[in-house]
């Protein structure tokens, strides 16, 4: 055994990547919490998204023929607008020869404007009973709504049946809509009209409590005296005549703008009008009303006949509720108008953010699809391709063959930092190579005799090389530069390798223009549910993705386990560079725009110890994706090149950003999407379709496990994988996209290794 030992001095200094890293150390925590503060962000989102629809919260149930004896017959023969002074409750009537006419259920963008269009035309003020989440999607309705001169109140927040919901539930309802109100027109208002409520002799046992404590907080509630039911779409001269108050009698009457198709009712408005106008009606709001009552019939609506005044009237009337038609509304200020336009805004944001994240999310949804649909057919393809001939059973069409049979030796360059417990286990498996070879150890640094077990074991064809700690880019450098022969063999310090695993991997290499191959590693600790995990996702997400890679010529990553190159390629790319954490991303794309064609040897197998514990899996995951943008961005000009390099960019370059980034980083959203539709729209649907997605993996995952010719009995953690351990990858590539957009520098990493991974003897378990 031949060593080559350079003199070893004071440790040198920390480099200027390592000084850069360990100033970048303290802001990781800060990233990890930035990543997830983005996931609770988002989740928020959605959570005031489904509750503006009803998505959370609803309660449908609705009251109806409950027993009255507990209220006041002087309240059900009482008229529809309900007081209370000081406890005491007050009904009023509308004067005769006047209409109030109101809207329920609204606001909307589509019926809306045109109810407001006709009133405008027909110089007419309406009250507008808005529900307080629709009010928070339209803001600018309700704004150009009372900027005319209508008047608004409250018709809750989610349009519940309050008799069935608790003293909290119905001052929040009350509040929310206050906001909403105060941040979409700058008001608040005292009128109020519950949900399913019609004429007041229909308050019953459950629903009086209700009005009494909503009086008590000062709001008049407003029952119909007139019903157009123009929600039962009965025809435009039913809704008319529904409408029409019986003998010349004052009448509050009931209208939708909300709640489905309102053509019906923008048809019928106008007729309504003109003809009550004709017999002599005039049209006011609720305060109109009230004050008509108490003898003011100055600036309380437009009087038939008389479009000037009722227009002059309205004009006083403003978002300010200075006019007497708009008494019940006053001006939003302090707290309340802050918390209503913060309320306003955000509801803003998730009316923008939840249907275009839906949208994105069905073509990621595509693209995953397409992306296992595409990993089987070319897998499938590619293991054809490669396998033909082999085996029993094997038909005609020719042996594949890469060319005349490599048989020449080889240098397999092992990197050592600190691998006392796997150096001998690696060294041994490499002493049982088929294959000509000669192993070249670069101890990287090592203070625990990892260079000295090398030597113990006296290998003749090992050779030592020590140098001072500079990383493994560094290490591998070295060890190129001191190999013998023309292909090199590269792998980790804690991987052992298959008895004709050097021999299988070099094999490509009698094609001229191959200068790489990546091989086929395999999870040698694999007992525990992480190994299992990690196992699954190695045979299926490395190796199917590699088959797929091959075939499309765009390889995008040599494993640091088990790798090939030629020698001259290497150096004639400046070698292994330290300009990425991902060293081994890095010179497999430079290869590519080098000219050089990488391809999947998937019968070279290398079984290497994977991490052991959360901690450690997140800190090798956090470095590979980390690493993968770096070398992605690196190497960017591939985009806009011509050529080889110019291929790479426009075929391997978008694949891998949307296959590696982009979907991972966005697939966390459907399963959020998935959980928030479980719960608050339909379990059911929802479970049905994460089953078939998940079918859709198990099937991939098989097939991929056959082609490797592993045990189908690991695919039993699928679903668990699915539900934890992908959730953790997720969190991983969220951490690493934010330290990229951050500027963030990494180190090197080193894992705690335990050596459990031997010799090969279990391949295929």
């Amino acid at each position: 055994m031949t060593t080559t030992t350079p003199a070893r001095g004071r440790r040198r200094a920390p480099s200027r990547m390592e000084r850069a890293a360990g100033r970048a150390a303290a802001f990781q925590k800060p990233r990890v919490i930035l990543a997830l503060l983005l996931l609770l962000a988002l989740t928020s989102v959605m959570l005031l998204d489904g509750y503006l629809r009803s998505e959370i919260g609803n309660d449908a149930r609705v009251r109806d023929g409950a027993a009255y004896d507990k209220v006041p017959s002087r309240i059900l023969d009482g008229g529809p607008l309900l007081t209370f002074d000081h406890g005491t409750a007050t009904t009023q009537s509308v004067p005769d020869r006047t209409i109030v006419l109101t809207f329920d259920d609204g606001p909307t963008a589509t019926w809306t404007p045109q109810v407001l269009k006709v009133l405008e035309e027909n110089d007419v003020d309406a009250t507008f009973f808005m529900v307080g989440s629709m009010i928070s999607r339209y803001p600018g309705v309700v704004k150009s709504l009372v900027k005319q001169g209508n008047e608004v109140g409250i018709h809750t927040f989610t349009h519940v049946d309050l008799s069935y919901q608790s003293a909290a539930r119905l001052q929040r309802e009350l509040k929310q809509t206050q906001l909403a109100l105060a941040g979409a027109a700058g008001v608040t208002t005292t009128l109020f009209r519950a949900p399913y409520s019609s004429e007041i002799d229909a308050v019953d046992n459950y629903s009086w409590p209700v009005y009494q404590e909503i009086g008590d907080l000062g709001y008049t509630s407003v029952f119909v005296d007139t019903d157009s039911d123009d929600w039962k779409k009965p025809g435009v001269s039913k809704i008319v005549r529904w409408a029409t108050p019986k003998k010349n009698k004052g009448a509050i009457v009931l209208m939708h703008d909300a709640g489905g198709d309102r053509s019906q009712t923008i048809s019928a408005l106008g007729t309504y009008i003109k003809k009550m106008k004709a017999k002599g009606y005039t049209f006011t709001t609720v305060s109109g009303a009230q004050a008509m009552l108490n003898g003011n019939r100055s600036g309380v609506g437009r009087q038939s006949g008389s479009a000037g005044a009722g227009a002059g009237a309205s004009a006083g009337a403003g978002i300010g509720g200075t006019g007497a038609a708009q008494a019940a509304q006053h001006q939003a200020a302090g707290a309340t108008l802050y918390e209503g336009r913060a309320l306003v805004y955000a509801v803003a944001v998730a009316e923008w953010v939840v249907p275009a994240l839906s949208w994105f999310l069905l073509v990621v949804g595509i693209a995953v699809m397409g992306r296992f649909g595409m990993m089987l057919v070319l897998a499938r393809r590619h293991h054809r391709q490669r396998n033909r001939g082999r085996g029993k059973g094997a038909r005609g069409g020719g042996r594949f063959s890469w060319g005349p049979a490599v048989t020449r030796p080889v240098s397999v360059i092992v990197p050592a930092y600190n691998e006392k417990e796997c150096i001998a286990n690696t060294l041994r498996s490499l002493a049982k190579s088929t294959h000509p070879i000669e192993i070249v150890v670069v101890d990287d640094g090592s203070d625990d005799n990892t260079s000295e077990i090398a030597e113990s074991l006296g290998m003749p064809n090992v050779r030592v090389v020590r140098q001072e700690n500079a990383g493994k880019p560094a290490a591998l450098n070295n060890g190129v530069r001191t190999a013998r022969h023309d292909i090199v063999v590269m792998m980790d310090g804690d991987t052992v390798f298959e008895p004709d695993a050097v021999h299988q991997l070099v094999q490509p290499f009698a094609d001229p223009e191959i200068g790489a191959v990546a091989g086929n590693a395999k999870v040698g600790n694999r007992t525990t549910l992480i190994g299992a995990w990690q196992h699954i996702e190695y045979v299926m997400g490395f190796n199917l993705d590699r088959r797929m890679y091959d075939l499309l010529r765009c390889m995008p990553t040599i494993p640091g386990a088990i790798g090939a190159f030629r020698r001259d390629a290497v150096l004639g790319v400046g070698g292994m560079s330290e300009d990425t954490l991902a060293e081994d991303t890095d010179i497999t794309i430079a290869l590519h725009r080098a000219g050089w064609r990488v391809v999947y040897q998937e019968h070279a197998r290398a079984w290497t110890e994977a991490p052991g514990s959360l901690r450690q899996l997140w800190s090798q995951r956090y470095r590979w994706s980390y690493g993968t943008m770096q070398a992605l961005w690196k190497h960017r000009k591939s985009l806009t090149d011509k050529g080889p390099s110019g291929r790479f960019g426009r075929v391997g370059m978008p694949l891998v950003v949307l296959f590696q980034i982009v979907t991972p980083v966005f697939a966390p959203l459907i399963d959020v999407f998935t959980g928030y539709s479980m719960v608050f729209v339909d379990f059911r649907a929802a479970l049905l379709a994460w089953l078939a997605v998940l079918a859709v993996q198990l099937v991939c995952a098989a097939y991929a496990f056959r082609l490797d010719r592993e045990k189908y009995r690991y695919l039993a953690m699928l679903p668990l994988q699915q539900l934890a351990y992908r959730q953790m990858m997720y969190l991983v590539l969220i951490h690493s996209c934010v330290t990229a957009l951050t500027g963030g520098r990494l180190r090197w990493q080193k894992l705690k290794r335990t050596g459990e991974v031997g010799t090969p003897a279990g391949a295929g378990r």
